[in-house]
This record gives structure tokens, sequence and C-alpha cells, in this order.
């Protein structure tokens, strides 16, 4: 047979202390010092103040008018520059270009075409003119135009203010 462990609940008693406290006044013992006031007597020495009176000779015065100066303001005319500005007119000079207009002859053959009537007789027949074309060359001016340019200086007046 194999043993088997079995299980069997037993009662068994288990002693518990217990801590009972308790209060108990423990009387507590103090010292106090108490000081104690003792009077001694101190000689103190104090200083004493003694005047002595002297005679001293005081000279007489005597009273001196001293003139006294005075300061008075006293009104003077300063003579002030006056500056009269005078306006003068400058005059401007503009530049203006001019064109130059320059002419050149430029000869030109015209052939001239010369008529010369010759009477035909022409028996009973309508008389029909018949305009010709001619061709007449003329000589023609082209204007050139020029633009010469010239400087001119023209002078800057500086205004200057004089403080017064």
């Amino acid at each position: 047979q194999v043993p088997m462990i079995s299980k069997v609940q037993k009662t068994v008693d288990v002693p518990q202390i217990e801590f009972v406290e308790r209060v108990v006044e423990v009387p507590v013992q103090k010292q106090v010092q108490i000081p104690m006031i003792t009077k001694v007597q101190k000689t103190v020495e104090i200083p004493q103040v003694e005047f002595v009176d002297q005679d001293i000779h005081i000279p007489v015065q005597k009273t001196r008018h001293v003139p006294m100066v005075s300061k008075v303001q006293k009104m003077v005319d300063i003579p002030q520059v006056e500056f009269v500005d005078k306006v003068v007119e400058v005059p401007v000079q503009k530049q203006v270009q001019i064109p130059m207009i320059a002419t050149h002859q430029k000869v030109v053959d015209i052939p001239q075409v010369e008529f010369v009537d010759k009477v035909v007789e022409v028996p009973v027949q309508k008389h029909v003119q018949v305009p010709m074309i001619s061709k007449v060359q003329k000589v023609v001016d082209i204007p050139q135009v020029e633009f010469v340019d010239e400087v001119v200086e023209v002078p800057v007046q500086k205004h200057v203010q004089i403080p017064m």
C-alpha cells in the first residue's frame, strides 16, 4: 500500500501577550536662578566749570560814511545796421535753335521741244488736233535745315544772408 496524507483539523490554544499602558506622573524639578540686586556706591568725579572774567580794553569805534556804489541802468541808443535787399531782375538768356535754310542751286537740263508747223494740204479731210504731251523739267529749290549750336554762359548770383 501507498501511504496517503490525511488532513485533520485540531484546535490549539496560542498564548497572547497584552500590553497595558499606564500614565505615571513623574515630578520634574527645575532650577531657576533669580538675580539679586545689590547696591554699591561708587565715587564719580564731576568736573567743575570755572568762569574767570578778564577785563579787555575795547577801542572806541568811530562811524565813518563810506560812499556806496549804486548801479543805475541807462538807456543807450545803439545804431542798428539794416540790410535792404534790392531785387534786380537778371535777363535770362535762352538758347533757341533757329533752323538755317540753305539754298543750293542745281542745274537741271530741260530738253526743249520745238514745234515745227508744216502746212500740208490734205484733200478734204477733217482736221483733228491731237494734243502732244511734252515733258518739262524745272529748277526747284530744296531747303536744307542746318542746326548751329551755341553755348552761352549765364552768370549765377548767390544770395548770402549776413546775421544781424
